[in-house]
């Protein structure tokens, strides 16, 4: 007997994955560290992508709430959210990661979250998004859709 799934078929989940990515550029600062330094003001900026990515998903998840539905990739999606934060981006929680993957190294001294972060952004479209954009065309069809063609995945 064939079990019905609702939920997005995720491969890892998006904190996690940010999480290593994180690790990642820790290591390399530590074990191949780049031959520039991290002038002030950068660091600075820094810190400001850090509080502005943790805001823009802090804005998504008070969407989710309004909306009263997960915000968890592997839970039951009970309707489409576009108002807010996601009139312009599809995925402001996971932007709001890889402005943090930035932020983090930059504020430690160290370019290697802006040379993670394509690979990150690539992570999160081949391991999450592609699953979760399946999932919510196949449970909200049209609606779904429509709401893509409006609003751009990442800006």
């Amino acid at each position: 007997m064939s079990e019905h799934k609702d939920h997005a078929d995720v491969k890892i989940h998006p904190p996690v994955l940010t999480l290593i990515f994180l690790v990642i550029a820790y290591l390399a600062k530590r074990f191949i560290p780049l031959p520039f330094d991290v002038p002030t003001w950068l660091q600075t900026f820094g810190f400001l992508l850090i509080v502005s990515g943790f805001l823009l998903a802090l804005a998504a998840i008070w969407e989710f709430m309004k909306a009263k539905t997960t915000v968890n990739p592997h839970g039951s999606v009970s309707n489409i959210i576009s108002s807010g934060i996601f009139r312009f981006t599809r995925n402001p929680i996971y932007l709001g990661f890889v402005l943090m993957l930035i932020g983090f190294p930059l504020y430690f001294d160290t370019y290697w979250g802006i040379i993670l972060a394509p690979v990150l952004i690539f992570c999160f479209n081949k391991l999450v998004i592609q699953h979760e954009e399946a999932y919510l065309e196949k449970k909200f069809g049209e609606q779904y859709t429509s709401y893509k063609s409006r609003v751009r995945r990442w800006l």
